[in-house]
C-alpha cells in the first residue's frame, strides 16, 4: 500500500516536472475573460434609465409617486427607489418588493444594485407629515 502512494505521487511529480514554465498564465486568459464580461455588462446596462424604471412602474404598479435615484454616479449601476402605490395596500414588504422586482424584471437583471422603498399612500402621507 505504502508503496502504491508512493508511485502515485512520483507520477505526479513527474507530470508537473514535465510542464513547460513557458507557458501562458491562466490569469491573462481570465483577464481576457474579465474584458468580454464587462463588455457584455456594459452592453446590457446601456438601456437601463431612471426615467424608464419610473415609467415602468407609474405604468405597471399604478404608482402614485416615484423617485428615482441613480446611485452609481451616473453610470446606471445602482438605483433606489421610492414607490407610493396602491397595490401595497396589505401586503408585507417581502411581497411589495416581489410585485416591484416582478414588474422590472429584464431591468433588476441588467443593472448592478436596486434598493426599493415601497409606502402605501397613507403610509407615505404619514412619512411626509412626520417629516414636515
Amino acid at each position: 500500500m505504502f508503496f502504491r502512494n508512493t508511485t502515485l505521487l512520483s507520477r505526479s511529480c513527474q507530470y508537473l516536472l514535465r510542464t513547460p514554465l513557458h507557458q501562458k498564465s491562466a490569469f491573462s486568459i481570465s483577464a481576457r475573460s474579465l474584458v468580454a464580461v464587462n463588455a457584455a455588462m456594459a452592453d446590457a446596462t446601456s438601456n437601463v434609465t431612471a426615467d424608464l424604471l419610473k415609467s415602468k412602474l407609474f405604468d405597471q404598479l399604478q404608482a402614485q409617486h416615484v423617485e428615482i435615484e441613480d446611485l452609481s454616479g451616473g453610470c446606471g449601476q445602482a438605483y433606489q427607489a421610492v414607490i407610493v402605490s396602491p397595490q401595497f395596500e396589505k401586503k408585507t414588504i417581502l411581497a411589495r418588493h416581489r410585485l416591484v422586482n416582478a414588474a422590472l424584471k429584464a431591468e433588476i437583471a441588467a443593472i448592478h444594485a436596486w434598493t426599493p422603498k415601497c409606502y402605501t399612500p397613507e403610509q407615505w402621507q404619514a412619512l411626509q407629515q412626520g417629516s414636515a
